[in-house]
């Protein structure tokens, strides 16, 4: 009797424990971004922290295997829904990360996403504050054209029929709309604005471009990180969806 006792001491200790390294995780996992965006740490040190919880969860996980098992064959109930919460809430908080990982390696590593790059629009507003962050000013060039046409074929100019004040009114709702910070407006042709992304806090600047052309109105639209090489595709969703609701808005008015 007191040998099954024991076993069972073991085994919720077992458990138990490995809630506890699930938990260390997820406090890795969920502190990186905010801890970076409060400028409480680097973005290194984020991405350690994030590489850690990685770690953490994958021992939770092992941890909480081990429980289910032991408890399955000892008959264990408590121990083995445990273990099964630690298996689940590992695949519960390793899931957006992989999913992210698996985004990184079908999308190119590129940063900077125009539906112009023969003629990208320019930065002006935000020339300075570029010059500060690590990632260029100007566009790239070529080889990232290349790869972008590649990747994102359906960026391109949007053409609207309708007035040029009209479209520029529209565009400029749309952008805080989309609760990014204006950074400029030029009376009837151009706006550019800063997105911030919610977990890390990080900035991706953007311009949008309008001139009449063949008695319609042409948008173009640039997207670029401030940081890191890959955005994830990132700024290609960004253009796509705002072009997107900007056609709907022209459309119901």
């Amino acid at each position: 009797m007191a040998r099954r006792r024991g076993h069972g001491r073991w085994l919720r200790r077992l458990a138990g424990l490995a809630l506890l390294v699930l938990l260390v995780a997820v406090v890795l996992v969920a502190g990186a971004g905010p801890g970076y965006r409060l400028g409480l740490i680097s973005l290194g040190t984020a991405f350690e922290l994030l590489r850690y919880g990685v770690f953490a969860a994958l021992g939770a996980a092992a941890l909480g295997l081990i429980s289910l098992g032991a408890a399955i064959r000892r008959r264990r109930l408590m121990p083995g829904l445990v273990g099964c919460a630690a298996i689940l809430g590992t695949v519960g908080l390793l899931a957006i990360p992989f999913l992210h990982w698996q985004q990184a390696r079908q999308v190119p590593p590129i940063h900077d996403i125009t539906t112009d790059p023969d003629d990208p629009p320019a930065f002006e507003a935000l020339a300075e504050a570029r010059r500060r962050a690590p990632n260029a000013l100007e566009y790239p060039g070529d080889a990232v054209a290349r790869q972008q046409r590649q990747a994102y074929p359906d960026i391109q100019p949007l053409l609207l029929d309708a007035p040029l004040a009209d479209v520029f009114a529209a565009a400029e709702a749309e952008v805080l709309a989309f609760g990014w910070e204006p950074a400029e407006t030029s009376e009837h042709h151009r706006l550019e604005a800063t997105a911030t992304t919610t977990w890390f806090g990080f900035q991706d600047d953007l311009v949008i471009r309008l001139r009449e052309e063949d008695d319609k109105v042409r948008v173009d639209m640039r997207s670029a990180s401030r940081v890191g090489r890959s955005d994830l595709g990132t700024n290609a969703a960004r253009i796509r969806a705002y072009l997107d609701a900007l056609e709907r808005h022209i459309g119901a008015d």
